[in-house]
């Protein structure tokens, strides 16, 4: 491969326009130094899924990336006196309440991922996004990495950064399957249920069963065996966002029927049926969503490595996650953060790129693994699975009120600087990224 260094101090591709990807683009091309190529598949920007929730952590990454005006403008909020609450716990069973979990002075911080991604798009300059480039193959040698694409189009630059999702092409190439076997995308054993409801129609229909409307615009979460369902606001609290989650855990390994898709289209009377039983609000909540979506949730195992040499991986390519500490997304911006703070750093160059992608996998991959191996685990404390909890509504609660501490208050900056100290450079002047 010859590969022809760029006049710049460093030229980047990203390949995958999700989240991630598009906020590190805009992160990157502030600097005049680099240059920035991103790489999406599709023929435009565009985001599956429905609402997305951010804890502090994630917040805090949106401000350091200076995001947070376009961010504030879509975001939604728990209503007032509920600012704090992230979420109120209750049983599925009769609706009665167990606790709620907060976050001071973010509480339960959520928008719609389309608005989102669109919000952050605007900040990217023109000319640095293609589209209709599926990358199908990485190859790298000691002066660059090079992405090939389906459309028979190939980039080359110093560093490739695979922000690709959890099916990533460029995840192959830092983790070959001929030589690490069992790292593939597995199915967690959990179904999704997902609908958006308009928020007036779900007050109605909770007045009608004679619950408080107010449920249907804090944040809940509504526990039981091996299923829970969660509701929160998003468009300016004009829908409320629903996931239904069930879990077969009949085994230890359970897999999908043969050519079963990740996602598809269910009647609404399988749903009621999974939570027969339940209570008001649950069954309020159910009776507004005549065609819900099935999604098969797919986690990765802990990765021994998210780089090789020039070329790196990193949000749901590097470590997808469950979805139940509403973390994926947010640990996601926590790497564009780490690494745009590298990598417009003046000190990286060419020649040392692969110390520095070295660096951020460092100080990154712990914290990743951790956040996966807590999602997964949070699942089974939500579904009464927890070891020396189970249904014990105190105990239920004490977990409840603490557990997330750890992963709201870590603080970006320090990993930058742990970063930095690795390379041996000078600490930061300036923190967050201008």
């Amino acid at each position: 491969m010859l590969y022809e260094p760029s006049r710049k101090r460093l030229s980047l591709g990203i390949v995958g326009g999700g989240i991630g990807g598009v906020a590190l683009a805009v992160a990157l091309s502030r600097d005049p130094g680099l240059e920035v190529s991103l790489f999406e598949a599709a023929p435009r920007f565009s985001e599956i899924g429905a609402g997305v929730s951010f804890g502090p952590n994630a917040v805090q990454a949106i401000r350091l990336l200076a995001l947070e005006a376009p961010y504030r403008r879509i975001a939604d909020a728990s209503p007032a006196p509920f600012e704090d609450v992230w979420f109120e716990w209750r049983r599925g069973s009769d609706d009665s309440y167990l606790t709620a979990s907060l976050a001071p002075g973010c509480g339960q911080s959520s928008v719609h991922r389309a608005d989102f991604l669109d919000a952050i798009v605007a900040h990217l300059p023109d000319g640095i996004a293609q589209f209709g480039k599926r990358c199908i193959d990485v190859q790298q040698e000691a002066s660059g990495a090079r992405a090939y694409f389906d459309d028979g189009t190939a980039f080359t630059g110093d560093i490739l950064i695979g922000f690709d999702g959890i099916k990533s092409a460029v995840r192959e190439h830092v983790l070959p399957p001929t030589q690490h076997r069992g790292l593939e995308p597995f199915w967690s054993g959990t179904y999704a249920y997902r609908g958006m409801i308009p928020v007036r129609q779900l007050e109605a229909a909770m007045e009608t069963r004679g619950v408080n409307q107010r449920l249907a615009v804090v944040p809940q979460m509504y526990l039981g065996h091996d299923r829970h369902i969660l509701t929160f606001p998003v468009k300016h609290s004009e829908l409320i966002n629903v996931v239904a989650f069930l879990t077969d855990r009949s085994t230890p390994t359970p897999t999908l029927a043969e050519g079963e898709a990740w996602v598809n289209a269910v009647t609404q009377a399988e749903l009621r049926g999974v939570f027969d039983g339940w209570g008001a609000a649950s069954q309020a909540i159910l009776s507004c969503i005549p065609e819900p979506t099935r999604w098969a949730l797919h986690e990765l195992p802990a990765l021994p490595r998210y780089q090789r040499d020039r070329v790196l991986i990193v949000g749901d390519a590097a470590h997808a996650m469950l979805p139940h500490q509403g973390a994926g997304a947010g640990q996601a911006l926590e790497d564009a953060y780490v690494l745009a703070s590298l990598l417009t750093d003046d000190a990286c160059t060419r020649h040392n790129a692969r110390q520095v992608l070295a660096a951020f996998e460092a100080v990154r991959h712990a914290r990743a693994c951790r956040v996966q191996r807590t999602s997964h685990e949070a699942g089974d404390l939500y579904e009464y699975r927890a070891p020396g909890i189970g249904d014990d509504g105190v105990r239920l609660a004490a977990e409840l009120e603490t557990r997330f501490d750890w992963l709201w208050n870590h603080d970006l900056r320090d990993d930058v600087a742990a970063a930095r100290a690795r390379l041996g450079w000078e600490p930061a002047a300036h923190p967050a990224l201008s």
